[in-house]
């Protein structure tokens, strides 16, 4: 009976928990649980900062955007860039390092200006869409080649991997082709 009482009592602390996070009580209409000010005369900006668990009519800015966006871009990345030409084949390492769509001297990229040129034009080409039921995909073989792509682009963090092992891959390595370098006979 006392594991139950104690039970009852923590989903009961829980639902208040979650109902005090989902969203505005009462329909929307806004209830602020700070405490009463006095009327003395001190203005609300003289009070004192609000401890951070005090609810706001505030909205939260919008969380950075998990990919970067097609369309043109800043030009601005430093990216990891590794493609396997093939199984069992040493792995290509470069080191691409754009401002504004220039490469800069540390890029080990074999060729950094079209690379950097590419992520200015559309830095989206790094974040292709994975292929999945609503997306058909041709069932071909465009070969072994596999790569990988790490960093920033445009302040946004990239992790992409890419391979040529069906249409909806072949389609993303060629728009990436001057990003992943050279491909091991992949063009």
């Amino acid at each position: 009976m006392r594991n139950f009482r104690m039970l009852a009592a923590v989903l009961a602390v829980g639902a208040g928990l979650i109902s005090g996070c989902s969203g505005t009580p009462d329909n929307g209409a806004s209830v602020s649980t700070a405490p009463p000010s006095s009327s003395t005369g001190s203005s609300p900006a003289a009070s004192a900062t609000p401890s951070p668990d005090t609810e706001t009519s505030v909205p939260a800015p919008a969380p950075a955007t998990s990919q970067p966006s097609a369309g043109p871009g800043q030009g601005n990345a430093e990216l990891a860039i590794t493609v396997v030409p093939s199984q069992g084949a040493a792995e290509l390492d470069y080191t691409l390092v754009c401002a504004s769509g220039t490469p800069a001297a540390e890029s080990s990229h074999p060729n950094a200006a079209a690379a950097c040129a590419a992520l200015k034009a559309n830095p989206g080409i790094l974040s292709p869409t994975e292929p999945g039921t609503s997306r058909p995909c041709t069932q071909q073989y465009g070969g072994p080649q596999k790569a990988t792509v790490t960093g920033m682009v445009d302040g946004v963090a990239v992790e992409s991997s890419f391979a040529r092992s069906n249409g909806c891959e072949i389609s993303a390595w060629d728009a990436a082709k001057d990003v992943l370098g050279a491909a091991g006979g992949a063009s």
